[in-house]
C-alpha cells in the first residue's frame, strides 16, 4: 500500500442508548498519538458523525481525548466521552471505576457505574440573553406563548455554551421548524454549540432537542454537554430540587433515535458545585478509514 496512506480503525458506539436501543453514535479512535490535527479532521469528516473522539496517552490523566466534528475541534463532547470510556471499559483498558481525561480545556473526572460512564462538568454559568428572545423564537418558528411562563430563555455553560429554550409541551417541541441559518447566526454571536429546546411535560424529567448547525449538526440525538446545563436550569431556575435528572432526547428527530442522559448534581449549601453526566455506550460497528498523510 502507498506509504503515505494510513488505515485507521474507528469504533462506532451508540452513547446514551435507552433500553439498549437508540442513542447517539460517536466515533472512537484509540492510539491516536501520531495523528495530526489535519488527520483527525479528515477522519472525522470521513466517519461523518457529529463527533469523533481521539484517545491518546496523557502525562496528567489516564487518557487524553480530542474531539472533532466534521468541521472543527471542540473542547468537550459528552456522548463521545461516554462512547470512549464505555469502550475502554469493555475492552478491559480501565481497571478502576474512576478515571480521568485530559482535554484542551483541562482535566475532567470520569466515573464508571456498572456499564454506565459519567463525565464531570463544571458548575453552571448563566448569561442573560433576553434581549435576543425574539430572534431565538423566530429561528425556531415559535411564539412567546409557546414558552413556559416565567421561565427565561437562558444561555448556560458547564464547559460548552448552549441556549436553553423551555417550551410548554411535547407537541410544541415536536413541531418546531428550525431556521438553521438564523440559529447559526445566533450561535456565532454567543459562541454556542447550539440550542437545547426542552419540555418538562414528559415521563422523564425533560425531553429535549438539540440544534447545532454552526458545528455541522442539524439535530443530534443525545448531547451530554447540553443535558448538564439543562439539569442545572431545572434545579436553579425551575426550582426542581433533585440531585439526579433523567433527560430524554432524540425522540422527535426525522429518524428518531431515543437517548437517555442521566445527570447527577453535586450540591453543597444549595449550590451546584459540579455535575456528572452520563449513560450507556453500546458498540454498534467498526469502520476502516483510509487517510493520506
Amino acid at each position: 500500500m502507498d506509504s503515505s496512506k494510513k488505515v485507521i480503525n474507528v469504533q462506532i458506539l451508540n452513547a446514551f442508548a435507552e433500553n439498549g436501543k437508540g442513542g447517539n453514535p460517536a466515533g472512537v479512535v484509540l492510539n491516536a498519538d501520531d495523528l495530526s490535527y489535519r488527520n483527525k479532521l479528515e477522519i472525522s469528516k470521513k466517519v461523518g458523525l457529529s463527533e469523533t473522539a481521539f484517545v491518546s496517552k496523557s502525562m496528567t490523566d489516564d487518557f487524553k481525548l480530542d474531539f472533532f466534528t466534521p468541521t472543527k475541534q471542540i473542547a468537550h463532547c459528552g456522548h463521545a466521552t461516554v462512547a470512549a470510556f464505555s469502550y475502554l471499559k469493555q475492552i478491559g483498558a480501565l481497571k478502576n471505576d474512576s478515571s480521568s481525561k485530559e482535554t484542551i480545556d483541562g482535566s475532567r473526572k470520569i466515573e464508571l457505574i456498572g456499564d454506565l460512564a459519567f463525565m464531570e462538568q463544571l458548575a453552571p454559568k448563566y448569561t442573560d440573553v433576553r434581549n435576543k428572545e425574539s430572534v431565538v423564537l423566530k429561528s425556531l418558528g415559535l411564539n412567546k406563548s409557546d414558552l413556559i411562563p416565567n421561565a427565561p430563555i437562558q444561555l448556560v455553560n458547564t464547559g460548552n455554551s448552549f441556549i436553553l429554550v423551555p417550551v410548554k409541551n411535547n407537541e410544541i417541541l415536536k413541531n418546531i421548524i428550525p431556521d438553521f441559518d438564523l440559529i447559526s447566526e445566533v450561535s456565532d454571536a454567543f459562541d454556542l454549540i447550539g440550542y437545547y429546546v426542552f419540555s418538562t411535560d414528559t415521563e422523564s424529567d425533560a425531553t429535549s432537542r438539540m440544534f447545532g448547525p454552526r458545528y455541522g449538526i442539524l439535530e443530534e440525538s443525545g448531547t451530554g454537554m447540553a443535558a448538564g446545563p439543562l439539569a442545572c436550569y431545572l434545579f436553579d431556575i425551575l426550582n426542581i430540587k433533585k440531585n439526579s435528572f433523567h433527560i430524554q432526547q432524540g425522540k422527535y428527530m426525522k429518524d428518531p433515535s431515543p437517548s437517555l442522559i442521566i445527570v447527577n448534581l453535586r450540591i453543597v449549601d444549595q449550590k451546584i458545585k459540579h455535575l456528572m453526566a452520563g449513560g450507556k455506550g453500546i458498540l454498534n460497528r467498526q469502520l476502516e478509514v483510509v487517510i493520506h498523510d
